[in-house]
């Protein structure tokens, strides 16, 4: 007979099922690839609105731009771009698949101010002007060719007077750009050139004289523009025409640019993890927990299309980092499981019926697996708030990953046992128990374990301020970064040797991974330092070393002031995540000194993780922001966990006192500390040797944090709510 419950679980878990598998697949439909893993540019670029004439500073010019933008983007055939804005001056553009980033940049930075403007035939006021002596109502402007042309800027006609742009061919079959007029274009044209027959008229392009034709006949409705165009060159400025002029100049704060191949490596690198990853969760839970280790691995994998579906559904974008957040989330969700069937251990042992002891299982687990879960989300909600781009994906995925871990684990495990019980399929549950109930005096080496974490906090700390700026990877200091990927190993040296006989000074060279990839970092410079920088580097390594085929597969750079904002958004995103679970954790055991004794063992663990980071010379960027977020809700998980047992303890064990209901706690929840850590680790573990170069810091900071956290746990935490509580004992005497 089937409890009342299952009748109406069964078809909600059915529709999810349903549901879940038609927002998922087919998989390259449902799920937009961020440019991490299919190549493209990633560009934030800043409207100057400084130079202003005085009638526009009250415009909102930003929106502007970004109209004209989207349709320069939209006729250059970018598929699904994303353009958004950013504040009040800054635009972000995403364009999967462009690796031409040279033409890109034309295209999207070109102002596309046309100007048609009268040149003068003083020869007498022409030389004063090159003399140092512009007159008034006239401007000196350099012309393609190279001769300087001095210009009448009274009846000076724009580019808004076009109609119509495209490519055409000329008398001696070069590339054009034609022209057709407005109807108060074609009045306005018509009247200046019907004035200055066989005179000169310059048509200006963002200050430059592209030609300057004399005028043979009136003319009122369509013209060309000549000048030394390749027929690619040809076609981006007919776009930036019909597109129109943008109202101000614009420049790139941030540029990260992937090529294809990395795209593909990275796609590759992320599926091997993954894989690796789950094939361990799926072998502990078997061997460990049998019958039950199979329901668990039916929740993981349901848990997984989910994760795939919820991504489909909100039209997310799957990055790297997200990748590894579903590896993340699968080491993760399998925490809930490990509660829930160590209190069913617990009953069964006394001596409790099956159905029963399961029952009490989800009963008595629940409070700490919502707890722990939660803590969990509200650190990745801060990241999600934080983060831009990849990070965003991997926040994006954990907080979908955790809610589906709840539902599968409290859910859909349960329809299962209730299944198998009710069909007279499951009469007894078996499990491995390879660490029984320890009787360690935690409590006893809280000191030594205080000065321990001392000293560690001290020397992370140092190493911390001993960097000093080179601390901070390119996206907090700004900079420019390149990777490329040779077809044979390379020397350091000779790179090192290549880049500065380019010119390039103070560049930075470091092997990735293999001897086949390196990047080269330079100091952030200016806009055409930057660009200098990229050509110089690029052209000395396919001359000097051609026969490695040198392919730049990456590119990141970021401006100062993008760099400093983005530095100061992620230490407000740690602290005010720290102050989330503080908030929280107090709430719920009713206690602020619960929740501060929390806090400060993930405090440690973030501490402690950036401390080797510092040491190991690592730089800290998003990917380690990332990281230290992803710690801190983690580390929070065990904490709660014990002190959910100390709750339960402190009703049931009224006789003994608050450290020996503590010890007691901790003792009793080691063995899940212990499995739950291992697989969290050995998923890192996974991303760490299979993930690929790009996460290698992300899962190295992660291990230390994982490690850091069993020790705090168990330790720190529960021994500070005894030292908070006898310092405040004191204060108050």
């Amino acid at each position: 007979m089937f409890p009342a419950s299952f009748r109406w679980r069964v078809p909600v878990l059915i529709g999810v099922v349903a549901l879940s598998l038609w927002y998922a697949f087919p998989l390259q439909k449902r799920i937009n690839l961020g440019l991490d893993l299919q190549g493209g540019m990633h560009l934030v670029l800043k409207v100057d609105t400084s130079k202003l004439p005085p009638e526009m500073k009250n415009q909102d010019v930003t929106a502007v731009a970004l109209e004209i933008l989207r349709n320069r983007i939209d006729q250059f055939g970018v598929r699904e771009p994303v353009i958004q804005r950013q504040g009040t001056d800054h635009i972000l553009i995403q364009l999967p698949g462009v690796t031409d980033r040279e033409r890109a940049l034309k295209l999207i930075g070109k102002t596309a101010l046309m100007e048609f403007q009268l040149v003068s035939e003083n020869q007498r006021l022409k030389q004063q002007a090159l003399d140092g002596n512009v007159p008034s109502g006239y401007r000196l402007v350099e012309g393609e060719n190279h001769e300087t042309y001095l210009l009448e800027t009274d009846n000076t006609l724009t580019g808004g007077i076009l109609a119509d742009a495209h490519v055409d061919v000329g008398q001696i079959g070069l590339p054009v750009v034609g022209f057709r007029l407005t109807k108060e274009g074609s009045v306005a044209f018509g009247k200046l050139s019907g004035a200055n027959i066989n005179r000169q008229l310059a048509i200006v392009l963002d200050g430059i004289v592209m030609s300057a034709p004399v005028i043979r006949a009136r003319i009122t409705d369509q013209g060309i523009i000549e000048g030394q165009f390749t027929r690619e060159e040809a076609q981006d400025l007919s776009i930036t025409l019909r597109a129109g002029a943008l109202p101000a100049p614009i420049s790139v704060e941030e540029e990260r640019s992937v090529g294809p191949s990395l795209g593909q490596d990275s796609i590759r690198a992320g599926i091997m993890a993954s894989a690796i990853g789950g094939l361990i969760v799926v072998i502990f839970m078997v061997l460990y927990y049998h019958v039950a280790g199979v329901i668990a691995v039916t929740a993981l994998a349901l848990n997984v299309l989910l994760i795939l579906a919820g991504l489909g559904y909100m039209g997310a974008t799957l990055t790297l980092p997200g990748i590894a957040g579903i590896i993340l989330t699968i080491g993760m969700a399998v925490d809930a499981n490990v509660l829930i069937y160590e209190r069913i251990r617990e009953e069964l042992a006394a001596k409790r019926p099956l159905s029963l002891a399961i029952s009490a299982g989800y009963e008595k687990a629940f409070s700490a697996i919502l707890d722990s879960n939660v803590t969990t989300i509200i650190s990745a909600l801060f990241l999600y708030w934080f983060g831009t781009g990849p990070i965003r994906g991997f926040a994006t995925t954990l907080i979908i990953g955790l809610s589906a871990s709840l539902f599968t684990a409290l859910f859909v495990t349960r329809v299962i046992f209730d299944f198998l019980l009710s069909a007279g399929w499951l009469k007894t549950l078996t499990m491995q128990q390879w660490i029984h109930i320890t009787k360690i005096d935690f409590l006893g080496k809280s000191k030594v374990c205080y000065a321990l974490s001392g000293v560690l906090i001290a020397i992370s700390i140092g190493a911390f301020f001993a960097r000093g700026e080179s601390r901070y990877g390119i996206d907090f200091s700004g900079g420019l970064l390149q990777e490329y990927k040779f077809s044979q190993p390379m020397q350091a040296d000779a790179i090192r040797k290549t880049i500065a006989d380019a010119g390039i000074a103070d560049a930075t060279i470091q092997q990735f991974g293999s001897d086949k990839q390196w990047l080269i970092r330079t100091p952030n410079e200016q806009d055409q330092e930057i660009q200098d920088a990229l050509a110089k580097t690029e052209e000395a390594l396919k001359t000097q070393h051609a026969a490695a085929s040198p392919e730049r597969v990456r590119m990141e750079r970021v401006g100062p002031s993008v760099g400093a904002s983005l530095r100061q958004r992620a230490w407000l995103a740690i602290l005010w995540s720290i102050g989330g679970i503080l908030f929280y954790v107090a709430l719920r055991f009713k206690h602020f000194d619960f929740g501060l004794a929390g806090v400060v063992a993930l405090i440690h663990d973030v501490v402690v993780a950036t401390g080797v980071l510092c040491l190991l010379g690592k730089p800290i960027d998003l990917l380690t922001i990332t990281a230290l977020l992803t710690i801190a809700g983690y580390s929070i998980n065990d904490t709660i966990v014990i002190y959910d047992r100390v709750r339960e303890n402190l009703r049931l064990k009224r006789k003994l006192s608050l450290p020996e209901v503590i010890n007691l706690s901790v003792n009793e929840c080691m063995g899940r500390t212990i499995w739950t850590s291992s697989t969290a680790i050995m998923c890192v573990l996974s991303l760490y040797f299979f993930g690929g170069e790009v996460l290698h810091d992300f899962a190295l900071c992660l291990l230390v944090g994982f490690i850091s956290g069993v020790y705090s746990t168990v330790y720190i935490a529960s021994a500070f709510v005894l030292t908070w509580r006898k310092l405040f004992t004191v204060k108050r005497a």
